[in-house]
């Protein structure tokens, strides 16, 4: 005879596996109007977003932030002029940058802190990532090691909806590790950094559209062509 509490996992279990099934039809319906998309307008809304990032007063008052390198093979929105904008500053102006690195097949993500673009290279995935040692033999700086808080995190992912909800690409990378820094900030007493999702007009979905787990964390704010979607308090207190 089940218990009470084998009944409640039983029907939890259920339920998350309603969600994932959900979420793997929205990835294949993205993915689709991603891979339709026009090349030419893709790269209008890169620089379009681009622009509206670089332009914002929240990415210049920012000093230290996490962003993504974006891949051309996943339809991500670009994040070039961005990486290079910061790369590329006077050093004493210069923010921190902290890029992502996979390091297993188990949601183990790390973001670690480069200078130059030559800080890169290409995992076995053909995507940019730091080296794990810097050019004298080093470890890199490990944001969640630093000893001051980043301001800023630039995120991808597949669809968002304009209450904040967010679809990754399922292997569940970044909710992991934004969690792991919420806590540290929390710990820390730092002041949770802005999270900012880059988004084409065709990944922006109807609310209700993306399911929730428990583990998905919520952004602050989306970055369109058309602009600024500021969802949280924290977006709607910097964005106005």
């Amino acid at each position: 005879m089940s218990t009470a509490g084998e009944k409640s996992l039983s029907s939890d279990t259920a339920h998350l596996d309603t969600i994932f099934k959900q979420k793997k039809v929205l990835r294949s319906v993205i993915k689709r109007d991603l891979k339709s998309m026009d090349p030419i307008l893709r790269s209008q809304q890169d620089e379009a977003i681009q622009k509206i990032v670089l332009e914002a007063p929240w990415f210049k008052a920012c000093k230290g932030l996490c962003a993504y390198i974006s891949c051309s093979a996943l339809r991500e929105v670009d994040t070039t002029r961005i990486l290079s904008h910061i790369l590329t500053s006077h050093p004493q102006m210069r923010k921190k940058l902290f890029v992502p690195r996979v390091e297993d097949r188990n949601r183990n993500m790390r973001m670690l802190n480069i200078s130059s673009t030559e800080d890169l290279i290409a995992s076995s995935l053909d995507i940019l990532e730091p080296a794990p040692l810097d050019s004298d033999g080093n470890e890199r700086e490990d944001v969640l090691f630093a000893n001051e808080p980043v301001d800023l995190f630039i995120l991808p992912g597949l669809a968002f909806d304009k209450a904040g909800r967010r679809l990754g690409r399922g292997g569940g990378y970044y909710d992991t590790f934004l969690s792991r820094y919420e806590e540290l900030a929390k710990k820390k007493n730092w002041k949770q950094p802005l999270k900012i999702a880059l988004s084409y007009s065709v990944q922006i979905v109807d609310e209700g559209t993306i399911p929730l787990t428990p583990n998905d964390i919520l952004v602050d704010a989306l970055v369109s062509p058309s602009g600024v979607i500021p969802i949280s308090p924290a977006a709607l207190e910097i964005c106005h």
